[in-house]
């Protein structure tokens, strides 16, 4: 079940259509709306919602970047490429 739903994921994500989601979802994830959203005097574990959300967005970012180099990478989603020296 999950070499199939990894493969599948890999593949999905080498489209265009995908990477152009994701860039116009950050875009408006990071704007007026939802910054205004958080932007309260509230603290969730001792830390500002507003910083919260930011870090939680910048990690979520950072990994799907990562996803997508890990789709663009191996090809035709399989791992069992070696490197030569």
């Amino acid at each position: 079940m999950w070499p199939q739903l990894k493969r599948l994921l890999l593949t999905r994500l080498r489209f265009r259509e995908s990477w152009i989601i994701f860039f116009i979802l950050g875009a408006i994830m990071m704007n007026y709306p939802f910054i205004s959203i958080f932007n309260k005097p509230d603290r969730l574990l001792g830390i500002p919602l507003l910083y919260l959300y930011l870090q939680v967005g910048w990690v979520v970012s950072i990994f799907v970047i990562w996803l997508f180099n890990k789709a663009n990478v191996t090809p035709n989603g399989d791992d069992s490429s070696e490197e030569e020296l």
